[in-house]
């Protein structure tokens, strides 16, 4: 026990004062004791305010005493409780108005009027100590009060001494009894450990009063530095609450504003900007309303308020959630078992409220052990003498805890309780309490306790347990006597005042009790520190938490073998690996397997690479370090450091460049705390070694007793053993310490600030990069330096190093950087404990670091300008045509990945072809992409893109996309080329292309795309190096006619709907000026032409235009449609000029000069009847004067087909009259209407069986509704005449297929038997739009069918969705869906649906006797496509190769379809875009094909020939917009004269001829036509299928029409094969869709035995046959054989006929017959959308393939075929005996088989006959049959090996090789 004196100096005091006040006045200080301060604790000022916390006033009644604890912090943050003990004495009203006049307080004077009887004011008894025993303090006040209020007899003066003066124990655990010398007795507890926070009961009322969820927001509130304010009635209360908040805080210490009662007077405390916990009398709850910031908990309420500005951050997930139930198992132990059918008896009673609040805590204390598990492991010691220094790593611990990205735990690390947290609890070696060793001990438990709620709650009871303890050690003992006042004392109306004391008394008993203390031994504490255990890291506590990745050996494995190659110098190997490495340095195992792998490779601090080494290393750093945050959580950045200044290349002599020059881009080097945690560490280190040195020195003799190796001591044990050694040390050993542990700090900072200039100065210091170093930069950028400095080259010198440019650049550089490493330097070395002097030195040497280093980087700048670049892949330079030419080299780009996802390795899987990187080319005729894939593992493969120029319909620049690859630079130009060929072009520029190249590049392009004028296209310029200059032409005698025409346009339009306008007689300008001049007929518009006044004159040959020279008649007669004419006996030539009368329709030259209509050929088929001049006037009618004509003639049913364009508007006609037209008959108009009814009536007459018109058919009746554009038809119906014939209805509808009652499900109208019974003679079928004019006429034999049908301008839209659809520009989430949703927006398919409809409408017209005039838009868009299906569905010549040709030529060509217009060829025409009307056709065609497969002599390859080249300007063929126009440039007729240049090819046509001559590429295997088949394909849209030509693509050599480019290339492996035949081999190959050319990689079956026929004629020196030839041998050997064949197979013919459908065959059968005795059938089916040329064909790769695998597929395994059999002697392998065998040769399995007899069934083995090479006479051998003729002995030899045989005798032997020969040579 200690005496008085003790007290007080170990901080021990208290005081007593005594006062009263009134009103609202002051309170005041009577007396206080003792009167002087004591020396080490001054007495608080202002302690009145806390006695009355609501102000100093009067009471009309006496209240019960008051006793509550304020705590007051003083300036030195010491905490000082004032219990106040509180009465209220009476006073009298005199004495109130003596006292208010003597002290005029003017507040009072209001309550003075009213004077009730008596007054009462509060008094106070204080007790200010800076302990913290509350029940002690409220004895002795209450002691103090009882002996004054019940007169006892002790004095209160000897109890206030004793009070002052008694010893209170300090030790932890002790307990003392202490009397004040009234009789009573109290016994002090002080707890076990100081450490930790004593809370009695007020943990658990204030879960009592907030509720878990509400507490734990409080809690969080409160760790994240948020203000919180208690609201309560009752003081005590307050000061609970905030002693439990702080209770739960532990270990962390609440270091802001804590104010447990504020006093009215203080309420603007509340609006201080910093962190506080402060309670406030809930009677000031309104001035509390309008704090915006502070979280508000109202006690009494049991509510916690949060302001909408407020985000509190909680607890981590699972942390939080196994609070939330432990906390519950504590509070409410009831409420598992609430749900019980049967609760068991409450066993688990709640606990005692004091024992409850020990295990909230202990739930808080396990969280916070959870929270900061192995946070020891994070503590950096920097120094350990004189005082320890420490710091914590937050980033690391927060990376290990895999919390970087959470809320709250940063916020706590940051905040100042963590702060005081790690400096009192860092040091290695002090006290230690129950937290410590929780955190040291517990770990393993509490991980293993997690999933089981028993097991947690008998831990926390533990961990109760100790705190209970800690509180009252000793629990029995607590056994107070002090005596209490009566009941209601405080009622007692004569109480006398409270005395005044005697202070002298007091003070005596004071000064005694002190000179007691003198004599007594001063206390020391014991001291129990100890070395604080760490616990285990974090590492070996979160690998349970996922944090581990699966399959990461599998990666650590590939980044360390990449690093083994590099090192080993395999650079490939490494190249292929290095993707995968990238792509797994998203883990954090291999970023820190990559670093400890490099580390092996560092010898002394140095590793020189060479260029292609230290390009691969820098960019795996790179890499590594992109996925690394600024704050370097894991630690990558800071092993990569010293990596970065080991990893060299030498770049000259004396110059070498360090990789750190590569990896300044990464944003973690401007993080000013990843270098304070680097540099602590590093500090660390060398302090550890500092110590393990000198200790190694002596206990080296005691090691090498003990066994094995020791684990190394951490930095921790070492300063703990450290700190115990100190007091122990001299003082010279101590200073020796310090300036060692000093000096290394300051070494360690020279090192620092020399790295941090290597990381932060860039390698060009003339680029300023401020901007990077703020921060400022985009993080996510992926950085500059994968393309290592090496290439710095391209960045041309951007300041002239003399110019004092740099200097002035470089400075700014530098200067930032010297700041930044001061700002560095001052913060660690303060923190360090640096001396001063070593600081300012450090400053001085800062400046003179970075200059040297800049010096330094400019000399291996400008030596990295001059490296080769780093090796990439060479430039393949692409085949080209004859006559193309290179207009600009290549260019380095990336091909990038578009939607296509095959290319990219998407859904089918493989490797991705792209990114690609190679070089873009710009010919005269294409645009081609060449180059390899950028992914290693394809590496060796060629991709190759290309198109014609003509063919680009879209030129972009796009906008970088998210990275695509780490090659591929920001900030590179990157275009987006769209071609109609259905191929795109996404290139990125390589950033060695200057951006000006790109420009050039994209202008040539332009160019090319748009020449002036058609003459200038390829097709022209191809092979001419100058380019023909055209004859120069007069100039135009009328330079306006542009403006002319426009203004015509314009009036016409405002005066009238539609009209022809001629007022001005003009020529037609020459050629070239017309293409300019057109352009502003533009499609969408219903065009106005200026026609010139054809007067009768232009007729006779005087007037001529330009080329008469060559217009003879002749020529004409020779072009396509003259010949079709005459096959279709529409005139023949004899009498086309003289013409005979018995024909219906004659050949008409009126047009020969092309002056009636300029788009049609120069002959044309017109009735007989018609006289020229008729046909002029008729021709005004039809826009664009396309007046109807004859196009074919159903041989049939004689009736024909004509087209012509549509009809003008009615209006139009009255504008005719012209000054120089006869003016004959009433009026011009009527006379042209008449004409033109008689023309129509003249084609009628024509048809034979015209006179029955009986009962003539209508298609009235049909609403518009079935044709609506609903995907359905146009509208078909009557133009508006009503017809007398009801019962018609059913026809009409039988015509638009199926609408109304035709139940068929097809799509084609049903078989029109009904039409022959009523059908008009002539059907006009016309726009809806265009037929208003024409009048109905009951005696009209003809009937008008308005359809809708769509514009050019829907088919250019629609097909630039289809474009999109089928080659998206973007990737997609879901490719397939995206594709089939744009392809239905593209509506393509509904077009070609209708298109289809229209002409299945019209060859059942045709076939049923009708004739029909095609009248739609101009007559050249819509019209030609439907006329020429028409004819291909309904003439079976047209499906012949040259039929094709000729309709093509006629329908399109001589008919005029706008080519060059519609394909956008020229400049002019540029602006009215691309309208593919002419693949729209051959998709149609592609759609017929696909459903008659038999019935087309030509393949799906020729219609994608055809498709792809009528785009690409190559040939001349599909120039121009008609004949007139190629008569007017000489193209016409050139094809005779001068075939005899250069084989060019002019006409596309020429071309597919020659190549099927070659080869059967265009030819159709399948075609076996039947006679005059009427073809009437579904055109339902489920009918109809995409065409492969729009989504397939070859990258293995680009688009395969450009036969010869192709060609040329031969596969490696080809080569292989071809130089080899004679050994087997079973090359598999693999063959990617969208790369190989599937086709000629697996020819189909036939291609390749027309191919193995053509190789064996070479082989055996005949000239090869023709292919055609052979096949029509085949075919007719075949026949003839099915016919003479009754081995009862399936004849040919039935075979090929099987389809059920009589009139529409869509079976796909393939016929085909062996040449020995033997047929055998083959039904092949192919898939109906492959096109027949890739049919896949079976059997082996590689050498010649034998035809038996071919039919052993479809030949069952009973049907024997044995050709030939007998016994033969056979020669076993090497060493082995002659034995007899029962041989069977059998033709038809090509093969040789023998057995063990002749009844034998298991065949013993087999020879192939295709494997034979050749058969010689043998000799015999040892062990060979004796009796026999040497002659009968023969060898068989194979590729594999030579057989031996032997016959019975010499004719056997014969016989045997005879019919082996002839079955190899039928082969």
């Amino acid at each position: 026990m200690h005496s008085p004196g003790t007290c007080w100096q170990s901080g021990r005091k208290s005081e007593k004062s005594l006062w009263e006040g009134s009103g609202d006045g002051q309170g005041q200080i009577l007396q206080r004791f003792p009167e002087k301060d004591w020396e080490d604790n001054p007495f608080p000022q202002g302690i009145e305010l806390f006695c009355q916390p609501s102000g100093w006033q009067l009471y009309s009644e006496r209240n019960p005493p008051t006793f509550f604890i304020a705590v007051l912090t003083d300036i030195n943050s010491e905490r000082h409780y004032c219990a106040c003990f509180t009465f209220w004495e009476a006073i009298e009203s005199t004495q109130l108005q003596s006292r208010l006049r003597k002290e005029e307080e003017e507040e009072v004077e209001v309550s003075a009027l009213t004077q009730p009887a008596q007054h009462f004011a509060p008094k106070s008894l204080v007790l200010v100590s800076r302990l913290d025993h509350a029940e002690v303090f409220r004895n002795c006040l209450g002691l103090i009060y009882t002996i004054y209020v019940d007169g006892l007899s002790t004095s209160l003066e000897t109890v206030i001494g004793n009070l002052l003066t008694c010893t209170i124990p300090i030790t932890g655990g002790a307990q003392r009894t202490i009397s004040l010398g009234a009789g009573d007795r109290q016994v002090i507890q002080t707890p076990v450990s100081d450490s930790l926070p004593i809370s009695n009961c007020s943990v658990a009322l204030l879960f009592r009063q907030l509720g878990i969820t509400n507490v734990l927001c409080l809690f969080c509130a409160a760790l994240t530095e948020h203000k919180i304010l208690f609201l309560s009635c009752s003081y005590q209360r307050l000061t609970d609450a905030c002693r439990a908040l702080l209770a739960l805080m532990f270990p962390l210490k609440y270091s802001f504003t804590y104010v447990p009662i504020l006093p009215a007077q203080l309420l603007e405390v509340l609006t201080t900007p910093t962190p506080f916990i402060i309670g406030v009398s809930s009677t000031f709850q309104a001035e509390t309303q309008e704090l915006l910031d502070v979280i508000i908990a109202d006690l009494d309420g049991g509510t916690v308020t949060v302001p909408e500005c407020i985000h509190i951050s909680l607890l981590p997930e699972p942390l939080l959630h196994q609070t939330r139930e432990a906390l519950s198992m504590v509070l409410d132990p009831e409420l598992e078992i609430a749900d019980l059918a049967f609760p068991r008896s409450p066993t688990i009673s709640a606990s005692s409220l004091k024992m409850q609040d020990k295990e909230i805590r202990a739930v808080f204390l396990r969280l916070f052990a959870q929270l900061l598990q192995g946070y020891r492991w994070c503590l950096h010691i920097i120094r350990i003498h004189p005082e320890p220094v420490i710091r914590f790593h937050k980033a690391a611990f927060l990376g290990q805890r895999g919390l970087v990205e959470d809320e709250f735990l940063p916020k706590v690390l940051e905040g100042m309780a963590f702060a005081g947290f790690v400096t009192e609890r860092g040091p290695p070696y002090r006290d230690i309490d129950l937290f410590d060793e929780l955190v040291a001990n517990q770990a393993k438990r509490m991980q293993a306790d997690e999933g089981s709620p028993a097991r947690v709650l008998r831990h926390i009871k533990e961990l109760a347990e100790q705190l209970y303890k800690n509180e009252n050690p000793y629990p029995a003992v607590t056994m107070h006597k002090v005596q209490k006042p009566m009941e209601g004392c405080h009622l007692r109306l004569h109480q006398r005042p409270f005395p005044r004391l005697d202070e002298g008394t007091i003070q005596w008993i004071i000064d005694q009790a002190m000179a007691k203390l003198q004599t007594a031994p001063p206390l020391v504490k014991a001291e129990k520190k100890c070395m604080v255990p760490s616990g285990p890291p974090l590492g070996a506590i979160m690998e349970h938490n996922g944090i581990v990745l699966a399959n990461s050996a599998r990666r650590l494995e590939v980044v360390r073998n990449c690093i083994s190659y590099v090192f080993e110098g395999k650079m490939l190997e490494a190249k292929k690996l290095l993707p995968a490495v990238l792509r797994a340095m998203k883990s954090r195992a291999a970023r820190h397997c990559l670093t400890q792998e490099l580390n092996l490779h560092v010898q002394q601090n140095r590793a020189v690479l060479d260029h292609q080494q230290f390009d691969f290393i820098v960019r795996m750093m790179n890499c590594c370090l992109q996925d690394c945050s600024t704050t370097d959580e894991h630690g990558v950045a800071a092993a990569l450091l010293p990596l970065v200044t080991a990893f060299c290349r030498k770049l000259s002599p004396g110059i070498t460049q360090f990789a750190y020059s590569c990896v300044q881009e990464q944003l973690v080097w401007t993080n000013i705390q990843f270098w304070e945690a680097m540099f602590y560490c590093d500090v660390q280190n060398h302090i550890r070694a500092l110590y393990l040195e000198g200790n190694e020195e002596e206990n080296h003799v005691e090691k090498v007793g003990e066994e094995g190796p020791q684990e190394e001591k951490s930095a921790l044990e070492i300063a703990a053993e450290q700190c115990r050694l100190w007091p122990t040390m001299s003082r010279e050993k101590q200073q020796e310490l310090i300036q060692k542990e000093e000096s290394t700090v300051f070494s360690q900072a020279i090192h620092y600030a020399n790295r941090m200039s290597y990381l932060l100065l860039p390698l060009d210091t003339s680029k300023n990069r401020l901007l990077r170093g703020s921060g400022l930069g985009d993080a996510e950028s992926v950085s500059n330096s994968f393309i290592t400095s090496s290439i710095a080259g391209s960045v041309a010198d951007s300041y002239d190093t003399e110019s004092g440019f740099e200097d002035a650049e470089s400075s700014d550089v530098a200067n930032y950087v010297v700041r930044f490493i001061n700002r560095f330097v001052d913060k660690v070395c303060t923190e360090s404990g640096v001396t001063n002097e070593h600081l300012k030195g450090l400053h001085v040497m800062i400046p003179d670091i970075v200059q040297m280093h800049i010096e330094t980087l400019d000399a291996v700048h400008r030596e990295s300008k001059r490296l080769p670049p780093i090796q990439k892949p060479k430039l393949l330079r692409p085949n080209l045509l004859m006559g193309e030419e290179s207009m600009m080299d290549g260019l380095r780009v990336y091909l990038m990945p578009d939607g296509r996802e095959e290319a990219a390795g998407g859904n089918i899987g493989g490797p991705p072809l792209l990114p690609a990187e190679g070089a873009i080319f710009l010919t005269t005729y294409r645009i081609i992409f060449k180059g390899t894939p950028t992914d290693p593992l394809v590496g060796e493969q060629v991709v190759v893109r290309s198109f014609p120029i003509a063919s680009l319909t879209k030129e972009e620049k796009i906008a970088v996309q998210a990275q695509v690859d780490q090659f591929i630079q920001e900030g590179c130009t990157q275009l987006q080329l769209r071609s109609c060929t259905f191929q795109l072009l996404r290139i990125a520029f390589d950033e060695e292309v200057a951006s000006e190249s790109a420009e050039t590049f994209r202008k040539h392009l332009n160019k090319l795309r748009y020449p002036l004028q058609v003459s200038d296209t390829f097709a022209f310029t191809a092979g001419q190096l100058s380019k023909p200059a055209l004859p120069p032409k007069v100039k135009e005698k009328n330079p306006s006619l542009r403006t002319i025409s426009r203004n015509l346009v314009k009036n016409a339009k405002k005066t009238i709907g539609r009209q022809y306008v001629t007022r001005k007689k003009y020529t037609p300008p020459p050629w070239e000026h017309r293409s300019n001049q057109q352009h502003f007929l533009e499609d969408n518009e219903d065009e106005i032409s200026v026609s010139e006044e054809v007067d009768r004159s232009t007729l006779t040959p005087s007037t001529t235009i330009r080329p008469s020279d060559k217009m003879t008649m002749s020529h004409l007669v020779e072009r396509a449609c003259c010949r079709d004419y005459q096959r279709l006996g529409l005139g023949t030539l004899s009498n086309s000029l003289t013409r005979s009368k018995n024909e219906p329709f004659r050949i008409s030259t009126v047009n020969r000069m092309y002056a009636i209509c300029r788009s049609y050929p120069g002959l044309l088929i017109v009735p007989q009847s018609i006289q020229d001049n008729t046909i002029q006037r008729i021709s005004r009618c039809y826009r664009q004067n396309r007046f109807p004509v004859v196009c074919w003639r159903n041989s049939r049913t004689k009736a024909v087909l004509l087209r012509s364009g549509g009809l003008h508007g009615k209006g139009v006609v009255g504008l005719f009259k012209s000054q120089n037209a006869p003016a004959t008959g009433p009026s011009q108009a009527d006379s042209t209407n008449l004409e033109q009814e008689k023309y129509l009536q003249a084609v009628i007459n024509s048809m034979p069986h015209y006179a029955d018109t009986g009962g003539r058919n209508t298609l009235s009746g049909f609403t518009s509704a079935h044709m609506s554009s609903s995907g359905k038809w146009g509208s078909i119906r009557a133009s508006g005449r009503m017809s007398s014939y009801a019962l018609n209805m059913e026809v009409g509808s039988r015509l638009a297929g199926k609408e109304l009652l035709s139940t068929q499900a097809n799509g084609s109208p049903s078989e029109a038997s009904i039409l022959r019974q009523h059908r008009a003679s002539l059907y006009i079928i016309g726009d809806k739009s265009q037929l208003r004019g024409v009048k109905p006429d009951p005696l009209q034999h003809w009937e008008v069918v308005p359809i809708e049908v769509f514009d050019a301008r829907q088919v250019k839209t629609s097909f630039k969705k289809l474009m999109k659809a089928c080659v998206p520009g973007n990737p997609s989430a879901e490719p397939g869906l995206t594709f089939l949703r744009s392809l239905e927006e593209s509506e393509w398919l509904i077009q070609v649906h209708k298109i289809l409809q229209i002409s299945v409408l019209v060859v059942e017209l045709l076939d049923t006797g009708s004739s029909v005039l095609v009248s739609l838009e101009d007559g050249w868009d819509i019209t030609t496509q439907v006329v020429s299906l028409v004819q291909l569905l309904s003439d079976p010549y047209y499906r012949t190769m040259e039929g094709f040709r000729l309709l093509v030529e006629k329908e399109w060509l001589s008919f005029g379809h706008r080519f060059s217009h519609r394909g956008a060829q020229t400049l002019a025409s540029q602006s009215s875009g691309f309208t593919p009307i002419f693949l729209q056709f051959l998709d149609c065609v592609h759609q017929i094909h696909l459903q008659f497969p038999m019935e087309f002599e030509f393949s799906q390859y020729y219609l994608k020939f055809l498709s792809y080249h009528y785009v690409s300007n190559r040939f001349r063929t599909f120039l121009l917009d008609s004949d007139y126009e190629r008569l007017e440039l000489g193209l016409l007729y050139e094809e005779k004269g001068e075939r005899k240049g250069p084989q060019l090819f002019r006409s596309i046509w020429d071309y597919m001829d020659r190549l099927n001559k070659k080869m059967p590429a265009f030819f159709n295997y399948m075609y076996a036509p039947e006679d005059g088949e009427v073809l009437r394909p579904y055109s339902n849209i489920s009918n109809l299928k995409v065409w492969d030509y729009y989504t397939q693509e070859t990258l293995s050599e680009g688009p395969s029409y450009d036969w010869e480019l192709v060609q040329g290339q031969v596969d490696p492996t080809e080569e292989v094969s071809q130089q080899d035949t004679s050994t087997p081999q079973s090359q598999r190959k693999i063959v990617w869709p969208c790369y190989d050319n599937c086709s000629r990689t697996e020819p189909d079956a036939i291609s390749r035995l027309l191919e193995e026929v053509q190789n064996l004629e070479l082989e055996l020196g005949q000239v090869p046959e023709r292919w055609k030839d052979m096949w029509d041998k085949v075919k007719a050997f075949q026949r003839s054989e099915a016919q003479t064949d009754t081995g009862g197979r399936v004849a040919a013919g039935s075979l090929l006929m099987a389809s059920s459908l009589s009139h529409q065959r869509r079976s796909l059968g393939v016929y085909l017959q062996e040449s020995g005795g033997v047929s055998s059938t083959i039904n092949l089916s192919l898939d109906s959308d492959t096109s027949s040329t890739s049919t896949p064909s079976s059997g082996k790769q590689g050498g010649r393939k034998s035809t038996s695998t071919l039919y052993s597929q479809f030949q069952s395994a009973e049907s024997e075929n044995r050709s030939y059999e007998g016994s033969l002697y056979k020669k076993g392998a090497f060493m082995k005996p002659w034995k007899p065998r029962w041989f069977v040769l059998d033709k038809t399995k090509h093969q040789l088989r023998y057995y063990d007899s002749r009844l034998d069934v298991e065949c013993k083995g087999v020879i192939d006959l295709a494997e034979v090479e050749s058969i010689t006479p043998g000799t015999p051998t040892m062990g060979a049959p004796k009796m026999v003729d040497e002659k009968a002995f023969f060898d068989v030899k194979t590729t594999k090996r030579v057989y031996n045989f032997c016959a019975q005798d010499v004719q056997l032997a014969q016989q045997w090789i005879d019919r082996i020969q002839s079955c190899l040579s039928d082969a």
